[in-house]
């Protein structure tokens, strides 16, 4: 099998939501008439900015939305043919029997470098490590959570101002391009997969985790609450709650943060600033704890 569309996949089904699932599926309909493959998709997570749907109205690619867990789980297990299922932006844990299955074959995309920061929000715990570099990885799905066989990774430099919501951008850049590079070599299993040779004793990341608990004190390091700032913000994606910390005795918010040169610097009402190196500032602004409004 060494020429590009010879593969024994009769069935590719793409799982996710977001920026790269788009990309993903765009590319997967654009190879279906040359490899002769059924194409469909799934979203399991309602995701609001998430332009799959549209995507698959405009192409006729068939769409579902199956948010719980058994009913995906039961309609993935009824799959008789051939399949490969494409996991892009996807937080559903495959089940053991499915991975199993002799027909099935299943690839995900982790966001970051694998074998390091598994599990949940990558990107938010890649800034708050101080990392300056990451990247993605995709591999094939394992019944350990993200454990399986890496197939490519693509790498980038982390910013020292980088937020969580730019670097996640530039992840879902590379992981579509990888995607393209790979695509043949996965379809004709010919893909020079490699195991991860990870510790089993590895810390894996939870969604319900939090870098620092979320808080911080105003005696803290500026540099550390920056990152700490930097590596929960998702912009208009609410994934975490407002960082939190104690102004005047009382508990407050960070509403918003900007690291601003000295010359800039305003008193404003419910604002503090903390110096960030010797040419730089952090300006925050917060509501009090109990306040309808921003602090006065």
């Amino acid at each position: 099998m060494d020429k590009t569309g010879d593969t024994v996949f009769r069935r590719v089904v793409a799982i996710g939501y977001g920026k790269v699932t788009g990309e993903v599926l765009r590319y997967l309909d654009d190879r279906r008439a040359e490899y002769g493959y059924k194409l469909d998709f799934i979203e399991h997570e309602v995701h609001p900015f998430s332009v799959t749907e549209r995507i698959c109205a405009e192409r006729g690619i068939p769409f579902a939305r199956m948010t719980d867990r058994k009913e995906l789980a039961a309609y993935l297990d009824g799959i008789a043919e051939n399949a490969l299922i494409v996991s892009a932006s996807n937080n559903f844990l495959f089940p053991a029997s499915l991975v199993q299955k002799e027909n099935i074959t299943i690839i995900n995309f982790h966001n970051a470098l694998l074998p390091d920061y598994p599990g949940r929000n990558a990107p938010t715990w890649v800034i708050w490590s101080g990392e300056r570099e990451t990247g993605i990885t995709w591999h094939y799905v394992t019944a350990g959570v993200d454990e399986g066989n890496i197939i490519i990774q693509k790498r980038c430099l982390v910013g020292e101002d980088t937020k969580a919501y730019e670097l996640t951008e530039q992840l879902m850049d590379l992981a579509a391009g990888a995607f393209r590079d790979c695509f043949d070599d996965v379809m004709a299993r010919r893909a020079d997969a490699r195991p991860q040779g990870f510790d089993p004793g590895r810390r894996m990341y939870r969604s319900c985790e939090v870098p620092a608990d979320g808080r911080f004190r105003m005696t803290d390091p500026p540099e550390e609450i920056y990152r700490l700032l930097r590596s929960v913000d998702y912009g208009k994606n609410d994934i975490f709650p407002p960082v939190r910390t104690t102004v005047g005795g009382r508990e407050a918010e960070i509403l918003r943060y900007r690291k601003i040169t000295p010359d800039k610097r305003r008193e404003e009402p419910g604002t503090v600033y903390l110096p960030l190196g010797a040419s730089a500032l952090l300006k925050m602004k917060y509501r009090l704890a109990g306040d309808g409004a921003e602090a006065v």
